[in-house]
């Protein structure tokens, strides 16, 4: 038997949803009479890990934000994982705006994780690797304790926990 169990603190954002995501959205510009004749278009980079959106005006922009908005609440993907650019002055009169797709912790967040679960006094220990948070313990059901405690914090980020052993 296992002396140690553990689980990791992960916030990504499955790409393969936010593919379907953009195509929903695409789909519904296409078939929208408010948008006939005009340059809104969303495109996904999954390398990069961005999103870029170009529409006529501002209006417009913030119209595919909230169509996109509304299709990542239908399937699933959290909105937290979304980090909005500022609107920027594109080709042709038109105006862009890029937006970061979570993936991995950010430093400050997974240093404010481990911090948290210091403060609660639970038996187990919050280790940074890399883009995730290691939580050990002794105890299943301390584990159990420092989940429900991440969950009822607010770090700004959608928490996942995986590789639960």
């Amino acid at each position: 038997m296992a002396d140690n169990y553990s689980f990791d603190v992960v916030s990504r954002i499955d790409m393969q949803e936010m593919k379907n995501v953009v195509d929903q959205t695409l789909k519904e510009i296409g078939q929208r009479y408010d948008f006939k004749g005009t340059k809104s278009d969303l495109t996904l980079k999954e390398k990069e890990k961005l999103l870029v959106v170009l529409s006529d005006d501002d209006y417009k922009l913030n119209a595919v934000i909230d169509i996109l908005k509304a299709k990542c609440v239908k399937r699933n993907v959290s909105l937290k994982g979304l980090n909005y650019g500022k609107v920027e002055e594109a080709l042709g009169g038109t105006v862009r705006q890029t937006i970061t797709i979570q993936s991995g912790l950010p430093d400050d967040k997974a240093k404010a994780i481990t911090k948290s679960i210091k403060e609660a006094k639970f038996k187990a220990q919050g280790q940074i690797q890399g883009e995730q948070v290691r939580v050990q313990s002794k105890s299943k059901d301390e584990l159990q304790a420092v989940m429900t405690h991440l969950k009822a914090q607010d770090f700004g980020l959608d928490l996942q926990f995986e590789n639960y052993r």
